[in-house]
C-alpha cells in the first residue's frame, strides 16, 4: 500500500514524465526512476524501475498515438527498430536485476550522463524530411535497436533519449520525424521490461496507476507544446540535459557514499 503523500507526489512526478515523453520522446524512465527513489520514497531500486517501466511504457504509447495524429511517426522504420530491441531489452532486464541496487543506481547515473551529452550534441541537427526502410538503413536500425533494447532492459528506461539519436544516425531523419517515431520503441522496450519485472513480482501497482494518470495529463502538455516550440527545441535540450546532469551528480553522491 503507498500513502496518501506518495500518491500526491506520485502523481506529481507522473506529470512531470509525461510531458518529457510529450515534448521530446524521452526523459521518461531517466527521470521517473530517480523520482521514484528520492521523491515518491520507493525504498527498492529494482521496484522503482520496474514501476516506471510500465508507467512509461504506457504513457508513451498515449502520447505515440498524439504524435501519429500529426503524421510524424516514420512506421517501417520504427518498428524494425523496436523488434531488434525487444530481444536485447528481455536480456538487459534479466541481467538487470541480477545486479546490487545501489550498484544498479551508480551505471544508472552515468548512462545519464552519457544521455545529456547526446542530447547536447544531436538534438539540433536538422535531417531528411521523410525516410522509408531500405537495404541500405535496415542493418543499422537491427544493430542499434539491440543495443539500445540491451541497455533499456538493463536500466528499466524507456530509452528514448539513446533512441532519437540512433534512429537520427541510422535513417538521417529529422529531429521532429525521430521524436516521434521513437515513441515506437519506447512503448515497446518498456513493456518488455516491465514483464520481466512483473514476473519477479518487482512492480507497485498501485504506485503505477498514479503514475500513468499524472502522465496522461503530462502528455497532453507536452505534445501541444512540441508542435508550438519545435524552433526553440535547441534552448529546451540544453537546459533538460543541464538537469539530466544535475540529478545524475545527486545519484552518484549519494550512492557511491552508501557503497
Amino acid at each position: 500500500m503507498i500513502t496518501v503523500m506518495q500518491g500526491a507526489l506520485g502523481l506529481a512526478s507522473g506529470v512531470l514524465v509525461g510531458f518529457s515523453l510529450g515534448l521530446v520522446g524521452g526523459g521518461g524512465s531517466i527521470l521517473a526512476v530517480p523520482l521514484m527513489v528520492y521523491v515518491v520514497g520507493v525504498p527498492d531500486a529494482h521496484v522503482a524501475i520496474g514501476t516506471s517501466a510500465i508507467a512509461v511504457a504506457t504513457n508513451a504509447a498515449v502520447n505515440l498515438g498524439n504524435h501519429a495524429r500529426g503524421g510524424q511517426v516514420h512506421w517501417s522504420c520504427a518498428l524494425v527498430f523496436a523488434a531488434a530491441g525487444i530481444a536485447g531489452a528481455l536480456g538487459g532486464s534479466t541481467l538487470g536485476k541480477m545486479v546490487d541496487g545501489n550498484n544498479l543506481l551508480v551505471l544508472f547515473a552515468l548512462l545519464m550522463l552519457v544521455i545529456a551529452l547526446l542530447m547536447l550534441k544531436t538534438r539540433s541537427q536538422a535531417g531528411v524530411p521523410r525516410v522509408e526502410i531500405s537495404w541500405s538503413n535496415t542493418p543499422s536500425l537491427l544493430a542499434l535497436g539491440l543495443v539500445t533494447g540491451t541497455l533499456s532492459g538493463f536500466f528499466g528506461i524507456g530509452g528514448g533519449f539513446l533512441i532519437v539519436p540512433a534512429l537520427m544516425l541510422a535513417t538521417g531523419m529529422s529531429i521532429m520525424s525521430a521524436i516521434s517515431s521513437s515513441l515506437v520503441a519506447v512503448t515497446a522496450f518498456g513493456l518488455t521490461t516491465a514483464t520481466s519485472y512483473a514476473w519477479s513480482g518487482l512492480i507497485s501497482w498501485q504506485l503505477a496507476v498514479v503514475f500513468i494518470l499524472g502522465g496522461i495529463v503530462g502528455g497532453l502538455a507536452g505534445t501541444g507544446s512540441a508542435r508550438h516550440l519545435a524552433l526553440r527545441r535547441g534552448a529546451l535540450n540544453t537546459v533538460f540535459a543541464a538537469i539530466i546532469i544535475v540529478v545524475a551528480l545527486y545519484m552518484l553522491a549519494r550512492n557511491i557514499y552508501v557503497t
